[in-house]
């Protein structure tokens, strides 16, 4: 696990003298990622930069990495868990090893198979390759985008980094705010990928790599998820046999570590399937890691330990306060990169942070949700088509007039918000009813809290269509020619958007800032696959979520685990807001600040705190994104 930059010339000329410093200014900018080591490496056009953290070959795996020959050149950020068995397979075709590390893998598999080497890696990865003999500069990320890649291309050159902020700082770069991403972020909490903030920067796509040469930048995809087999007429044994193995052969990769490891236990089945199963691998006990919360409606800690005493781990957790996320909050997000709303980043840092005083590898059990049906949204999902199968008059005249009557609370679960979710959701076409259900701000809301001068000139955007763009095509583009459900490109759009812009990049940048590697086994592509492959019934069996992931570990996990309703983690957000967090709130959205900044109308925004303030109406969900973006911009503007 590392941090890389550097960069091209286009034309292929040697670059200036001064390259070499401005890429060693990059790396210096994550050294957070690569404690351990650093290089640099510069021939002609080309010049890269390597920050690394030990995990594999502690002595022999030192980056960039050139081949004995001197063709090839590589900086590469990641693990590839399957690097044994593809060595094997290059040793048998000739290539001859001088290093144990799975870095060299990469460059014998590119000598051999060229694009294609893509294929044969299980892994999460970014990296860049220099080939001296085609002058050729290839790029890739891995399939889920667990490791990022950002880039630009200006005065001829590209350049290329782990971070964003190591490419926006660089002198003689420049980069302007996006408007159409500000709106876009508004909307999803995030910056949907491939774009950034900046007009200038952009995100290489999972499973998507980069060619570089004679002057052109081709971006091509090499991979996809399947569609269901909804014919697929195995027994649900068979199904279970196979779910069972494929994913302890994922975690029995991603234990491979030649330092301490542990795993993230949040009390969920996911995690704690994947405690069960690094137990049965492990001759010691594993060492398990957990964040709680003063409030009870938010807080698992009891299920961890629940876990943690089944399987006998090292069991270690941390309470949060709301003094410690208000302390740590605005710190946090400047290091973020990109506007990153999902609240759960402050306890995922946190419990990043537990776990690096005691390992430098956690296993988690991010991507089992999205594959394998986990969310709530499915449910709500499969039920707003029923639900708009009803007469209109029984939906208008009582079901939503009740559904305002519905209390509001502050605790995990709002009903009265829940509700108007659902409702908002189901009054939405099948295609943009998935991202609906997690919308921060919606057009409506955006035309009211965006300043009109700022808007000015890009309107088009509150436009569904336009706004929400990036989901239609998620939505409609993959698997094109099959007639699949609504509710399985729905799966699609949480594993290829939500999972990449939101929970890999929370876990990406919350683990890195403590040098910490994340592994995530549910997302080994062979179980990614099996589990894209089932017929939905096998994942929701009516109300019932991963149904078949649950059936195939019943005998492992207790009962309380196996059946208890899914949390997620999130902090007491409403609760906080007219809290603790309320005067770094009113600080962020003072009319002064807003003002100066000239993106949000101040009296509008107002409005919005006192609303939210007076309990009357919810709006945890506005004012967090708000919350996140100003204090985001504090520090990159």
């Amino acid at each position: 696990m590392c941090g890389i930059a550097g960069v091209v010339r286009l034309d292929g000329q040697p670059l200036p003298s001064e390259a070499t410093e401005q890429v060693r200014q990059m790396t210096d900018g994550m050294a957070h990622r690569g404690p351990d080591g650093q290089g640099l490496w510069q021939a002609g056009p080309v010049c890269f930069g390597h920050r690394r953290l030990s995990i594999i070959d502690l002595a022999g795996g030192s980056q960039p990495m050139c081949s004995a020959d001197g063709r090839l050149c590589l900086t590469f950020n990641g693990e590839i868990y399957n690097f044994a068995a593809v060595r094997q397979q290059l040793t048998a075709l000739g290539a001859s090893f001088v290093t144990a590390s799975d870095t060299e893998v990469i460059l014998h598999a590119w000598r051999q198979w060229g694009p294609d080497c893509l294929g044969h890696f299980d892994g999460m990865f970014a990296f860049a390759l220099w080939d001296a003999s085609s002058r050729t500069l290839f790029c890739a990320r891995d399939r889920f985008g667990k490791k990022p890649f950002f880039y630009t291309v200006q005065s001829g050159c590209l350049w290329f980094a782990s971070e964003l902020h190591c490419l926006t700082r660089l002198p003689g770069l420049s980069f302007t705010l996006d408007r159409q991403a500000v709106m876009r972020y508004l909307a999803y909490d995030y910056v949907p990928t491939p774009q950034t903030p900046w007009q200038e920067a952009a995100s290489l796509q999972p499973a998507h790599f980069l060619l570089v040469a004679d002057g052109h930048v081709q971006s091509r995809s090499w991979w996809e998820l399947p569609a269901p087999n909804e014919a697929d007429c195995r027994s649900e044994e068979e199904i279970c046999q196979e779910i069972r193995a494929s994913l302890k052969l994922s975690v029995q990769r991603r234990m491979v570590s030649d330092v301490p490891l542990g795993v993230f236990l949040s009390g969920g089945i996911d995690s704690s399937i994947v405690v069960g199963l690094m137990a049965e691998l492990s001759p010691r006990p594993v060492r398990t890691f957990s964040i709680g919360f003063r409030e009870s409606s938010y807080d698992e800690s009891c299920y961890a330990r629940l876990v943690a005493q089944t399987f006998a781990t090292d069991h270690c957790e941390r309470i949060l306060s709301a003094d410690a996320c208000a302390d740590s909050l605005p710190a946090l997000v400047s290091r973020m990169d990109t506007p990153l709303a999902d609240a759960s980043v402050m306890p995922s840092w946190l419990l990043a942070g537990l776990a690096r005083e005691h390992v430098s590898v956690a296993l988690g059990g991010d991507g089992a949700d999205e594959l394998w049906g986990g969310y709530e949204h499915y449910i709500a999902f499969k039920t707003a088509r029923w639900y708009t199968a009803l007469p209109a008059v029984l939906r208008r005249g009582l079901l939503e007039p009740l559904a305002r009557c519905l209390p509001s609370l502050s605790g995990y679960v709002n009903p009265r918000l829940a509700a108007a979710n659902f409702l908002k959701g189901a009054a939405a076409p099948d295609w943009l009813r998935v991202q609906t259900l997690l919308t921060a701000l919606d057009p409506d809301m955006q035309r009211e809290l965006l300043a009109a001068p700022w808007l000015a000139g890009v309107e088009t955007m509150l436009d569904e269509a336009s706004l929400y763009a990036p989901t239609r095509e998620r939505y409609e583009d993959w698997q094109s020619g099959l007639a699949l459900s609504p509710l399985a490109r729905a799966f699609h759009v949480y594993a290829r958007q939500f999972l990449l812009d939101d929970i890999l990049v929370k876990l990406d940048r919350c683990t890195m800032l403590h040098s910490l590697e994340a592994r995530a086994p549910f997302l080994g592509h062979e179980i990614a696959e099996l589990a894209a492959r089932l017929p939905l019934r096998h994942k929701l069996r009516g109300f019932k979520r991963k149904y078949l992931l649950k059936k195939a570990f019943a005998g492992m996990l207790p009962p309380e685990i196996l059946y208890r309703n899914k949390r997620g983690f999130q902090i007491p957000v409403a609760a906080w807001l007219r809290g603790r967090l309320r005067p770094l709130l009113e600080d962020m959205l003072a009319p002064d600040r807003l003002r100066a900044d000239g993106i949000l109308d101040p009296q509008a925004v107002r409005q919005l705190m006192d609303t939210h303030f007076s309990g009357r109406v919810d709006l945890r969900k506005p004012l967090w994104n708000l919350l996140v973006f100003q204090l985001w911009r504090e520090t990159h503007k």
